[in-house]
């Protein structure tokens, strides 16, 4: 059986190298598709803290292809299934030769809600 992934955009922030009034940096969103990315459902949490009773925590694991040309992910949103999630961390790809399967890039995905 082989396995194939599905199709996910990944949007980042990128600065445009221009300020506004407050000089605060302005950024512009940039996005990309990626297919044949594995998508592993994580763990699902009740918020703990007393000012969102109502709170839930998703999380999600997602391999990325070998052929996919690597980009910090830092700060970027992935939309998986028509729901958007936010990258944890900044994941770098599995390097040093080894090629035992299509996918080489783990990367964890978490959204808070309620």
């Amino acid at each position: 059986m082989r396995l194939h992934g599905e199709t996910v955009n990944i949007t980042w922030r990128v600065p445009t190298g221009e300020v506004d009034g407050g000089n605060s940096p302005i950024y512009e969103s940039e996005s990309e598709s990626v297919d044949d990315v594995l998508v592993k459902p994580g763990t699902g949490s009740n918020a703990t803290d007393s000012i969102r009773p109502d709170g839930v925590t998703v999380t999600l694991t997602l391999a990325f292809p070998r052929i996919w040309e690597y980009r910090s992910l830092k700060g970027a949103l992935v939309t998986v299934r028509g729901h958007d999630y936010r990258v944890i961390g900044d994941p770098l790809p599995v390097d040093g030769g080894m090629k035992p399967t299509r996918w080489n890039l783990l990367v964890e995905l978490t959204d808070t809600g309620g």
